[in-house]
């Protein structure tokens, strides 16, 4: 995956999702994520919905379900990772604010196959079109520290 995986135009090498595709896969998993917030509704039955209710064809649906069922399965162990981070309590983060780091935090874990610098403009576009007026600002904060921390050595070329 290139260092521009979120504004790449054109065709993806053989076997690689496009780039739209991904980002659309992070949008439903956040998405997602924040309708678990509020509803608690099994992860299984958001990820059926949003599988039935949106158009698919244009989404990378296997990352949309590694991504949602992820953070899903790590929540405490990603919220441990950013705590660290925040500048307020964990509770006292915007719920869509908190699903995208949340989103962000679990790429930079697991998807080393995602270069940091695209988790953090990924985080920070998704934040200026769904979060508050300064999300993008905290989100940046948050993801561009624990990736200094998670990527040491990506980031260490910097």
């Amino acid at each position: 995956m290139s260092d521009t995986e979120g504004t790449t135009p054109g065709p993806a090498p053989a076997g690689q999702p496009k780039a739209g595709d991904r980002r659309r896969a992070r949008i439903l998993a956040m998405q997602g994520l924040y309708q678990r917030h509020f509803t608690k509704s099994p992860i299984s039955d958001i990820e059926a919905e949003f599988m039935v209710d949106n158009d698919m064809t244009k989404v990378d649906s296997l990352y949309f379900r590694d991504v949602l069922r992820g953070v899903h399965r790590e929540q405490a162990e990603l919220d441990k990772l950013i705590e660290p981070f925040l500048d307020r309590p964990l509770l006292e983060v915007d719920p869509v604010e908190l699903a995208i780091v949340r989103v962000g935090a679990y790429e930079l874990r697991h998807r080393v196959d995602v270069p940091y610098k695209v988790v953090i403009n990924e985080g920070i576009e998704l934040a200026k079109r769904f979060g508050g007026t300064e999300g993008h600002k905290f989100v940046n904060s948050v993801l561009d520290k624990l990736g200094r921390r998670l990527r040491l050595a990506e980031t260490r070329s910097r």
